[in-house]
């Protein structure tokens, strides 16, 4: 999306200081990832690109919505590089439910991502509903199924927002793979079948296009910062739970090493998504990317930057964590490439101006303030961020 803005005349930014004309046209973009619970990545954006337009004289403004492989990947995507949205009826996250999920296609590229969040996701179950023993990813296999059937030459897998812990074999199974217990019958489906399995049988004719596994994590399959210990507990797993998990998931990944030939426990982002990420690499011969890297390759962002005075990021929480994999850090990375300079806009900021600015941000703006209950903060995220955007251009931009 490209707005671009023109128009006469001084405004009132919110500290009360008036915004001279600017002297020449100034190109920025905006590309954020989502505010969590309350705004999507394209709503942020839009919201900062119509604050700034009514306080700047002059300015092209470019919207790219951004993820780095969780939920709301495809959608942003889609946004961002004019992909459009196949539904599909699939299974959801229990065998029992009936979900309308989809994928992201982009044709120029052949190119589907499919997002597993929308199929076999924690916000696809109910309250109080969470059961990583039963949970499946079957209706992520699906979808998978469904892309290679409409003309996929690539797929994109985002792992992220899983309410698995089955190392994606309801998946395999969706796309030919049996999974037998000692008397030749097939396992239950989700993270209780793992440690009933005894024999894996590969699909016969089954051709699958390249899987691209979009993680930008490097938890292990298993072990302390593995699948169930990790990430178990968020999909509701008990104390009892996870310790049964670990071991279904270390015996399937000793049958993956003896049967398929396969080492997946030491494989960087194999816990991610209750052990998609390896599924993946086992049954589907994928390989780890990172999401947002390719997020942003896909919807052509470095060659806007190129171009571009300022790009402005954020999300809810801006943290160390924002620095590390996650979007911010990948959008900062690409700016130092094309000397853009960086401006971070957040629910809240939880990091130093000396270390963001170590790392080539050169301001930080709060929506919520000191003393703000955090209720207030997220009911009236709307217009917090758009007084945050007009104090960006009050810091930054006036006399520009």
């Amino acid at each position: 999306m490209r707005l671009a803005i023109v128009k006469d005349g001084e405004e009132h930014c919110p500290e009360g200081g008036e915004i001279a004309t600017m002297k020449n046209a100034m190109k920025i973009v905006i590309a954020f990832d989502s505010f969590k619970g309350t705004l999507t990545s394209r709503e942020a954006c839009v919201i900062v690109a119509e604050s700034i337009t009514r306080r700047l004289a002059a300015a092209e403004l470019v919207i790219k919505p951004m993820a780095d492989g969780g939920e709301g990947t495809a959608r942003a995507l889609i946004e961002a590089a004019g992909g459009t949205w196949i539904s599909c009826l699939v299974m959801g996250p229990f065998p029992e439910m009936e979900v309308e999920a989809g994928f992201a296609w982009f044709p120029r590229e052949s190119t589907a991502l499919v997002e597993m969040a929308a199929a076999s996701g924690l916000e696809l179950v109910p309250p109080g509903k969470l059961d990583p023993l039963r949970a499946t990813t079957y209706g992520t296999g699906q979808l998978i199924r469904a892309a290679n059937k409409y003309g996929a030459r690539r797929v994109l897998l985002a792992i992220g927002g899983s309410a698995t812990v089955d190392a994606g074999t309801g998946a395999a199974l969706a796309l030919g793979w049996q999974f037998l217990d000692g008397s030749g019958e097939p396992v239950p489906l989700g993270g209780a079948g793992l440690e009933c399995v005894d024999r894996i049988v590969r699909p016969s004719g089954c051709e699958l296009a390249p899987v691209e596994i979009l993680c930008d994590v490097d938890n292990p399959l298993l072990g302390e910062l593995g699948a169930a210990r990790i990430y178990g507990p968020q999909k509701g797993a008990t104390p009892e739970m996870v310790e049964r998990l670990e071991r279904g998931l270390s015996h399937l990944a000793g049958l993956i090493e003896t049967q398929l030939g396969r080492d997946i426990r030491t494989i960087p982002g194999a816990g991610a998504a209750g052990g998609l990420g390896a599924g993946a690499v086992a049954f589907m011969n994928g390989r780890t990317v990172s999401g947002i890297k390719t997020v942003m390759s896909l919807s052509g962002l470095k060659e806007e930057l190129a171009a571009a005075d300022w790009v402005i990021t954020g999300e809810g929480s801006f943290d160390c964590q924002s620095l590390m994999g996650k979007v911010v850090s990948g959008v900062v990375e690409m700016a130092r490439e094309t000397s853009t300079r960086v401006a971070v806009i957040a629910g809240q900021v939880a990091v130093s101006a000396d270390e963001y600015r170590a790392h080539g941000i050169e301001t930080a703006l709060s929506c919520r303030g000191d003393d703000m209950p955090l209720s207030y903060a997220l009911e009236n995220s709307r217009d917090l961020l758009s007084e945050a955007a007009g104090r960006f251009v009050c810091k930054c931009l006036a006399e520009t």
